[in-house]
């Protein structure tokens, strides 16, 4: 059976990011560039695919970050996925950023329980609630944009403990402080592409590419 093979891009935040999945090898490119996402994505998307020798028409599917983020960086990376899944005829998967991010902290931080919270500006963020189910990071409930003040009003404390990630916590900590017992800071600040692909593998493998 050949390796399966998905690449990833994402330009949603203020993080741009590349990486490919050749069976269980992970090759990827991350840099904090705002504002410069259209000149660093496609350089980066070539050097994942050189350095694992891979070439774009050997790929099972591309998968990108679909937001939430910033309108611009959205376009940006759905932009560049479709233009490269129609040169190479392959299928796209799209991948929540709140979700890379919660499966972020899961990698880096070993978090099994994860708030994930991106300012949305306008006094409102885009949040979702991850937990570990069956070894996998899976969305509670649904993602939802909303201001600080209501989310916690709707959604009450959690108990125990929970890994926060984005910045919403940053720019509302603390108001968002309410929303469980203890918050744990995550490295995690913005979605890496390398994190879409465990969620885009698994999208795959239910048949769910587009």
């Amino acid at each position: 059976m050949n390796e399966l093979k998905i690449l990833a891009v994402d330009t949603a935040t203020e993080a741009c990011s590349a990486a490919l999945l050749v069976g269980e090898k992970v090759f990827s490119r991350w840099e904090e560039a705002p504002r410069d996402h259209t000149r660093k994505i496609l350089p980066m998307v070539q050097a994942v695919l050189d350095e694992a020798g891979v070439t774009l028409d050997e790929l099972d599917a591309i998968a990108f970050g679909r937001g939430p983020g910033s309108f611009t960086g959205v376009r940006i990376g759905i932009g560049v996925a479709q233009g490269l899944a129609l040169g190479a005829g392959v299928p796209l998967i799209g991948i929540s950023t709140l979700a890379a991010m919660a499966q972020g902290a899961h990698r880096l931080d070993g978090a099994e329980r994860v708030l994930t919270a991106i300012d949305a500006r306008m006094d409102e963020v885009y949040f979702g609630h991850y937990e570990l189910i069956d070894g996998r990071i899976q969305l509670v409930g649904e993602e939802v944009v909303s201001g600080p003040a209501a989310l916690v009003a709707s959604r009450g404390m959690l108990p125990g403990s929970f890994t926060r990630v984005g910045t919403g916590f940053e720019t509302y900590g603390e108001t968002l402080a309410a929303l469980a017992d203890e918050l744990v800071t995550s490295q995690v600040r913005f979605p890496a592409a390398e994190d879409m692909l465990p969620l885009a593998r698994s999208a795959w493998l239910a048949g769910e590419a587009v």
